[in-house]
């Protein structure tokens, strides 16, 4: 059997060195991957019992259309959602096209002219400059008379409480903190640390309405930010909880008063949550959110494996092979565009769909430098799926993440390899001294 492995791995392209060090890794990892295991089983019962419990039957498959008035199947998922998050009420639906669209309307339903919004984890992730004014654009909530501050972090990555607490103030209405690191360099952050935050924030200002972007981190931990005092949590469908089987959609979860918000402006004032088809995706939004905590273990142990390669061969990674998991994100930093460009090259050749195209560097829409993508997805855009991208600037870093199954992910990251030793940017002699 071994021996039919390493053939089929050789017929796509890994050579005999590139896979002795997977192997090796793999076997190293063994205890690792089992933790993840144990929180995959744990959060699979969580869901398992939000869907027992709403008693989610076949006819919440139902193909609604028009207005969508009383669609079972919408209304019975956003309970499962708030039960399995343990929040008041949530907002999932097609209509909510990514995860920028879901904090883009979780903060203009809740934050009006006058009011400040307050980022006390630093820069956020490039698309939401946009949607702030940091960056002007149409629409933004700069042009809405919202006023933003950030607080810049302490140099390990972490947060400077004494310049929260002198940054917040009478018009502080809304506090946002991201999750994941996006383009950075820094720590994402655990669910703990975030819970030690908002206690930090609600002490100061007990009203302030504190909303988390879990966008990469649902399903990562046992906890939610939901659990440890945040008013919101915002995602994406097509990143963890969609499973790799959403086609589209994003969600919020929180406070029902700020739901309804949420609903409000996504609709219509007057409407809310009662229109808005589903459209023949709720199975597999069901589904998706079924499977999602066992696809965000593979996609776990495709980046501790990542992780723990790179790491030996020397290049600085984020987190490191051994540090506690808090979104499935994992960076490397190459230092140089070709090492960027060669990984996700790798990456883009291990795919199921498109493997033969070659990405390249361009102007994405919302970002302020060139960035390549990989990314053969069956949903396009889709990051649970196995991908990785990054800005083409210092200090050149990829950002790899997913893998709906771990094969998938272990080939994708053989291959990331092969085609940096292909390219020279890693050497033969290198391998050998793993």
């Amino acid at each position: 059997m071994q021996q039919k492995l390493n053939d089929i791995y050789k017929s796509v392209g890994i050579s005999e060195e590139v896979l002795r060090v997977g192997n090796q890794l793999e076997h190293e990892l063994k205890e690792r991957f089992l933790q993840f295991d144990e929180t995959a089983e744990y959060n699979q019962m969580k869901v398992l019992h939000a869907m027992q419990k709403n008693r989610v039957s076949a006819e919440c498959f139902n193909f609604a259309t028009g207005y969508g008035y009383n669609d079972l199947g919408r209304d019975t998922l956003e309970k499962v959602y708030a039960d399995t998050f343990h929040t008041e009420a949530a907002l999932v639906r097609p209509q909510i096209t990514c995860g920028t669209h879901a904090l883009a309307l979780a903060l203009s339903a809740n934050l009006r002219p006058g009011d400040e919004l307050l980022s006390p984890v630093g820069k956020p992730y490039d698309t939401l400059e946009e949607v702030i004014g940091i960056r002007p654009s149409k629409g933004s909530l700069a042009e809405y008379g919202i006023t933003y501050c950030q607080v810049e972090l302490l140099e390990d990555g972490y947060f400077d409480y004494p310049a929260i607490e002198k940054a917040i103030n009478e018009k502080t209405k809304l506090v946002t903190i991201q999750r994941s690191k996006g383009y950075q360099t820094r720590p994402s952050y655990s669910v703990e640390k975030i819970g030690e935050l908002i206690t930090f924030i609600k002490k100061i200002k007990p009203d302030v309405i504190c909303m988390v972007d879990n966008c990469y981190g649902e399903f990562v931990e046992t906890l939610e930010p939901s659990d440890v005092g945040a008013d919101m949590i915002v995602g994406s469908l097509i990143k963890n909880p969609g499973g790799g089987l959403a086609p589209i959609g994003g969600y919020v979860a929180g406070r029902e008063d700020l739901i309804e918000n949420c609903a409000y402006r996504l609709t219509s004032p007057g409407l809310g949550k009662e229109v808005g088809a589903s459209l023949g995706v709720m199975q597999s939004f069901y589904q998706g959110f079924f499977l999602a905590p066992t696809v965000v273990c593979s996609a776990l142990k495709g980046a501790v494996f990542a992780a723990s390669l790179y790491e030996r061969l020397g290049y600085p990674v984020i987190p490191n092979c051994v540090e506690s998991r808090h979104d499935i994100i994992q960076a490397v930093q190459f230092g140089t565009p070709e090492g960027v460009i060669a990984f996700c090259k790798g990456i883009q050749a291990a795919a199921p769909v498109d493997s033969y195209v070659t990405p390249e560097p361009w102007e994405m829409p919302g970002y302020d430098s060139d960035v390549i993508m990989a990314a053969g997805a069956f949903v396009q855009g889709s990051s649970i799926e196995l991908s990785a991208d990054g800005p083409i600037k210092p200090p050149y870093a990829v950002y790899f993440q997913g893998g709906l199954t771990w094969p998938h992910a272990k080939l994708g990251i053989l291959q990331s390899l092969q085609q940096l030793v292909d390219a020279g940017v890693v050497t033969r002699e290198q391998l050998q001294n793993l």
